[in-house]
């Protein structure tokens, strides 16, 4: 789960900042186990850290609006964590099979939680004349400032622990190597989400350059 919290452009008549939830599924090897970084210690927090590793982008095409009163059936923190987005938490189809099929559950029993945008294919409907999409312009190609869209917004990870690192030394066998845990592996990871807005007053940021 990604949070952002964006500040709305001034000069072009957003007084007020917008938050954003995307929910999406991580790899369990993405991060560190609990106990390893509860014995990280940081020196020189004010450092500018560089990466190890850039583990690249990551591109996600949202399909469902998170319905938060519902969002119980996926998970209990999505709630909290997504409160002040509201309907602005997003996730799609592909990692809600994945989350159903991790707890034994139909995927149909997330239904209630979701709303498909109208840019989406309807995978519970069994019409296939329902299961139909609408096309959607991307908002960078569009000056209508009420038109619906598809907006477009890269977050990035810069610096974080992603695995340990494992150094080698000679053990007190003869010609053997020993591999022993040295430190923490720090990465940088990038995602690109696209997703539907109503209007593109709410994705002033996706512009052609």
């Amino acid at each position: 789960m990604l949070k952002a919290l964006i500040l709305g452009e001034e000069e072009r008549g957003q007084s007020q900042y917008q938050v954003v939830c995307f929910i999406f599924h991580f790899p369990k090897d993405s991060f560190i186990s609990s106990d390893a970084m509860s014995k990280l210690r940081q020196k020189n927090p004010s450092t500018i850290r560089t990466p190890e590793e850039d583990l690249g982008r990551t591109n996600h095409t949202m399909e469902y609006m998170v319905l938060l009163k519902h969002a119980g059936i996926i998970s209990p923190h999505i709630v909290d964590l997504c409160a002040e987005a509201g309907p602005y938490t997003y996730t799609l189809h592909e990692d809600v099979i994945k989350w159903a099929a991790a707890q034994g559950i139909p995927v149909t029993s997330y239904k209630p939680a979701l709303r498909r945008f109208p840019t989406s294919p309807d995978y519970f409907a069994t019409n296939e004349i329902d299961n139909e999409e609408t096309p959607t312009t991307k908002c960078s190609q569009t000056k209508n400032m009420w038109a619906t869209c598809q907006c477009h917004l890269e977050l990035c990870i810069g610096w974080y622990p992603c695995g340990l690192k494992y150094c080698k030394g000679k053990s007190s066998t003869k010609n053997s190597v020993l591999s022993y845990r040295c430190g923490i592996k720090t990465c940088r990871k990038c995602h690109l989400f696209a997703y539907y807005v109503s209007q593109k007053q709410q994705c002033l940021w996706d512009e052609d350059t």
